[in-house]
């Protein structure tokens, strides 16, 4: 946890499986008839309010299929992960929306995310720190696990932070920046 900010408890495999159960459950009831599981839970780590990300790809090569979430935590985590995962597999722009048929061929990761808190460059930890960068109307998020995946130092890192964002490569050197951190657990289904 970032020494400095609020952390958000650890949640136990328990609940870690029940999420990646509730995730695909409400995507296959989702896209067969527009409907969402119970939500209702016995543990209250599951009620906290979490922001949360859920990620989509392809069982077979690993390709990204979607990926939407949430940067402020409003809603308990149970609800966010059934959010997120609709939203992933409807919402994401890059992506034409998911089939009923595509959902067994679907791996799915989910990240909860603690609160964000002001960072400086130099105080990026690569796997360890989430970004986002806004300037005006132009933001970029990347998850903490983005720059440990390619192998990116931290400057690469804020360079591909700021084209997410829309912006110049350099643009994180701009006094007017807003870069702010988070840190996520993350799991994911078996492979």
């Amino acid at each position: 946890m970032c020494p400095d900010g609020p952390s958000s408890p650890t949640l136990s495999d328990e609940d870690k499986q029940a999420l990646l159960r509730l995730a695909r459950q409400t995507l296959t009831d989702y896209l067969s008839n527009g409907t969402v599981p119970d939500l209702r839970t016995d543990s209250p780590t599951l009620l906290e309010l979490r922001a949360t990300f859920v990620t989509l790809r392809s069982k077979d090569t690993g390709e990204l299929r979607g990926c939407r979430g949430e940067v402020i935590a409003r809603h308990p985590l149970i609800e966010s992960v059934a959010h997120t995962v609709v939203s992933s597999a409807t919402e994401d722009p890059r992506f034409p929306a998911v089939t009923e048929a595509e959902v067994p061929h679907l791996h799915i990761e989910i990240s909860a995310l603690t609160p964000m808190v002001p960072i400086l460059p130099e105080e990026i930890v690569i796997g360890q720190h989430g970004l986002m960068i806004q300037k005006g109307p132009y933001a970029g998020l990347l998850l903490p696990q983005v720059p440990a995946a390619y192998g990116w130092d931290r400057e690469e890192y804020l360079e591909a932070l700021c084209h997410k964002a829309g912006l110049p490569s350099s643009a994180w050197h701009e006094p007017d920046i807003d870069l702010v951190s988070f840190e996520a657990e993350v799991w994911e289904e078996e492979k």
